[in-house]
């Protein structure tokens, strides 16, 4: 066994407590970063009403844009960080951990200044309603000016992670939100001061977590990081993007499809007994909430990332399966318990985010039922996808995270509901999660054959 091996718990320690040390923390880190969207939907919803809930959806894919960003660089840099050190070379390891912490600084601002530049024709463009975008405009003015910190903090955090610091990366997280969550009550409900005051609150969670991961790289534990090690390089950020591309062409897909879905949901809800705000206010609350659940699985795959990268660069083939396959086991049994939620009680969990006329719950209802029935298949793409970028093959990684959102969903959405209305958009998710979780599984089995037999011809080599 390489002595880098020896030493590094990735190669030895056994996977399931691995998994724990490192899911758990990326789990609450996530499901920290969904929180944010998910507070700013409540005090939106007691404090402003359905108009409200209907800007933050409109608002929603100016935030996946940003966490794009921050995973082509995070994840890019966390996987070229731990498949370096796996292969034994940490002089080189450093750049890869330095170059893209500046360069997620650097994309943070130009993301800012495009999206205040360009702010009200971009949010017409995502589907705004005339009556919404005074609204939405509020909203996403105040909170780009924290895009530099939100992509800092959240590709941070994976830096951070693969350093050996998962509780770390889940402190930085929860430290944002909890200061969210405090500063949205007394800016939306105390002072009263609507869009801008969730906001507001929003972006200093940011600030705080985005300092927090500035101050740990001053000390990063496993390889000493220098001035050198910051100043661009293309090698090495081309590197880093490569590997990062899948988890980024996710999150664009869904920033894509999003737009589409919103623009579908205005036209052809203005043509429904629902109307133009009801139905984007709906799929806001449908959608953030799904991201709970989403937010877990994603967590798991993260948190297998570097037990995967490690192990795969040193040609520990059988611990790679066996985080993979752990993190299926228990994304599955999370997405079966929300299937069972989202199928018994949707009224109830819309009653959380405001009041709403009747139509509204009838369609949300329909929404959570129809729209989300194969949840309990959908984590079988993310941590596929992430499985592929781990190992170092981004193509197939990227490939997959295009599935459902562009490969599937789109045509379909814009296909079926020229036949059924608005209820073909529902039916339009159900399809697309079952088409992506077969091609998954299929892509997935061909790897782990590919993985069988180098582990025989490096057995038959002793």
């Amino acid at each position: 066994m390489k002595e880098n091996e020896k030493n590094n718990p990735l190669g030895t320690a056994p996977v399931p407590k691995l998994m724990a040390s490192f899911a758990i923390p990326s789990i609450i880190g996530m499901l920290v970063s969904a929180l944010y969207n998910i507070v700013d939907q409540f005090f939106i919803g007691q404090g402003v009403g359905t108009d409200g809930n209907a800007a933050t959806n409109i608002a929603f894919p100016f935030s996946t844009l940003c966490i794009a960003a921050a995973l082509l660089l995070g994840i890019g840099g966390a996987s070229c960080f731990n498949l370096t050190m796996g292969k034994g070379d940490t002089k080189r390891a450093g750049y890869f951990a330095g170059n893209a912490l500046t360069t997620l600084a650097g994309i943070g601002i130009v993301i800012a200044a495009f999206t205040l530049i360009f702010l009200t024709p971009l949010l017409k463009l995502f589907g705004s309603p005339d009556d919404i975008l005074p609204y939405a405009k509020d909203y996403v003015a105040v909170s780009a000016i924290g895009f530099p910190f939100l992509i800092l903090a959240t590709g941070g955090g994976h830096i951070v992670r693969a350093d050996g610091s998962p509780g770390m990366t889940m402190l930085l997280n929860l430290a944002g939100a909890v200061v969210n969550t405090i500063l949205d009550a007394i800016f939306v409900l105390g002072f009263d001061w609507g869009m801008k005051g969730a906001a507001a609150a929003t972006v200093i969670g940011q600030i705080v977590s985005a300092l927090m991961v500035i101050f740990y790289v001053r000390k990063f534990k496993t390889v000493k990081l220098t001035l050198k090690h910051f100043v661009p390089q293309l090698k090495v950020i081309s590197r880093v993007c490569a590997i990062g591309m899948a988890s980024c062409f996710n999150q664009l897909a869904i920033a894509l499809v999003q737009v589409v879905l919103n623009n579908s949901l205005k036209h052809y809800g203005s043509l429904s007994i629902y109307g133009e705000k009801e139905p984007l206010a709906v799929a806001g609350i449908v959608m953030k909430v799904n991201m709970i659940v989403f937010s877990i699985v994603i967590g798991l795959s993260q948190g297998a990332q570097p037990i995967q990268s490690f192990n795969y660069g040193a040609k520990n083939y059988s611990r790679v399966k066996s985080s993979y396959k752990l993190a299926l086991a228990i994304g599955g049994g999370i997405s079966v318990v929300a299937f069972i939620l989202f199928q018994l009680i949707p009224k109830q969990i819309l009653g959380l985010f405001g009041t709403g006329t009747d139509t509204y719950f009838e369609f949300g209802c329909h929404f959570f039922r129809i729209f989300l029935f194969f949840t309990w298949l959908n984590c079988i793409q993310p941590i596929s996808s992430t499985f592929f970028t781990s190992i170092g093959k981004p193509i197939k990684g990227v490939f997959l995270s295009l599935t459902r959102q562009i490969i599937f969903f789109v045509p379909i959405l814009l296909i079926l509901p020229k036949f059924m209305g608005i209820d073909g958009i529902l039916y339009t998710g159900p399809i697309c999660d079952l088409l992506s979780g077969i091609v998954a599984a299929a892509m997935t089995a061909c790897e782990f054959r590919i993985m069988t037999k180098l582990s025989a011809e490096k057995t038959a080599q002793k």
